[in-house]
């Protein structure tokens, strides 16, 4: 054999080796995206869109502020609205990092591409979820997969060492710098609004249970409760909005330790029976039971979603409110709501015409 046939056979092996390699790869892409383990991987991220920035004068630098947010199929609009309110109230780079399910992503970017908003799709696996929720239809029913989202922060945002997570109906009138900045004690993994601070016990939902305190949303008469410690009139906090440290949620295994007690709750009902939809609050406040810290109670204004929301909060202090949230029945892009115009002003129609709000859509008719 010649020296240019060796030559050649060489090159056509490193070809073939080469193609392997590649194939290879490609099959494995979503691996690449997901963490080491993909048994316990939540969701998949899509690369990151950079679509947004050929069209726009302006294009944001600086330390980037990720903000988690959710994007149900049902309230894509709220999501937008919310993040829309973000951006136009603030010059930071803020990254706006969407959980969603996979049947929502086509409507999602469609959305999106009518937006100046930076972003990145995360994929949503409700297959995560198998054993840490109750088997109960009625209940399994009522269980929205995206609200756990917020326990898996640190898998979403793996470079991120501080990150902000926000509910989807919320409204930000104030520069979410400054929420960003917010100050988390030694130890401390995250810091929330209680809720028996100044500005969010006006709106305080008095029912069945102190919706203010751990009583309201963990049944202590159970053994595993009892062994914990806990005082029941501790004032309780609302998760709908929080800043995380990230790199503090990691070393103490957070996101295990409220997967625990997601399994301990499906196996033995330790939560409240007054509870109404806030089943991701109790294994919070379990795991950050006196180790949270607190954001200024202005940057969390809540239970606008409530029966009475507008005869609790004046016109002016809504207006000076930091970001708003309307938590409860009644949201703004339903049929009835307080202050709907505040939250009508940041919204942007969907392209598809497959969200309308309720009570605008009503009043178009």
């Amino acid at each position: 054999m010649t020296v240019r046939r060796v030559n050649v056979v060489i090159l056509v092996l490193l070809v073939i080796a080469f193609l392997i390699i590649l194939h290879r790869n490609l099959l494995n892409l979503n691996d690449f995206l997901k963490q080491v383990n993909p048994d316990t991987v939540p969701g998949m991220a899509l690369p990151f869109e950079t679509d947004f920035l050929s069209d726009h004068k302006v294009i944001r630098t600086g330390d980037e502020i990720p903000v988690l947010i959710t994007a149900p199929e049902e309230r894509l609009g709220a999501a937008v609205t919310a993040m829309n309110s973000i951006y136009r109230n603030s010059k930071a780079n803020v990254v706006f990092n969407i959980v969603t399910l996979n049947e929502s992503v086509v409507h999602l970017r469609t959305w999106l591409s009518k937006t100046d908003l930076k972003h990145k799709i995360i994929i949503f696996d409700p297959k995560i979820l198998a054993g840490k929720i109750s088997n109960d239809p009625q209940k399994v029913e009522a269980v929205k997969p995206l609200t756990f989202a917020r326990f898996y922060m640190p898998v979403f945002l793996p470079d991120a060492e501080k990150a902000i997570y926000l509910d989807d109906d919320v409204i930000v009138q104030g520069d979410i710098r400054e929420l960003f900045d917010t100050s988390l004690k030694f130890g401390h993994a995250a810091a929330f609004s209680e809720d028996c601070d100044s500005a969010s016990s006006k709106g305080m939902v008095r029912g069945a249970g102190n919706q203010n305190s751990y009583i309201g949303f963990l049944d202590f008469k159970k053994e595993a409760i009892k062994k914990l410690g806990m005082r029941a009139n501790t004032c309780s906090f609302n998760p709908g909005v929080f800043v995380a440290n990230l790199t503090e949620w990691k070393q103490q295994n957070i996101t295990s330790q409220l997967e625990f007690w997601m399994e301990h709750n499906a196996k033995e009902d330790l939560y409240s029976k007054t509870l109404a939809d806030s089943i991701t609050t109790p294994p919070m406040l379990i795991v950050f039971y006196k180790q949270h810290s607190n954001i200024d109670p202005m940057w969390h204004v809540r239970h606008l979603g409530a029966t009475g929301a507008g005869k609790r909060y004046s016109p002016q202090f809504v207006n000076a409110a930091k970001l708003l949230h309307w938590n409860g029945h009644y949201k703004p892009w339903g049929r009835t709501s307080s202050f709907p115009d505040i939250w009508d002003k940041w919204y942007i129609p969907d392209p598809t015409g497959k969200f309308h709000p309720i009570r605008r859509h009503a009043e178009e008719k």
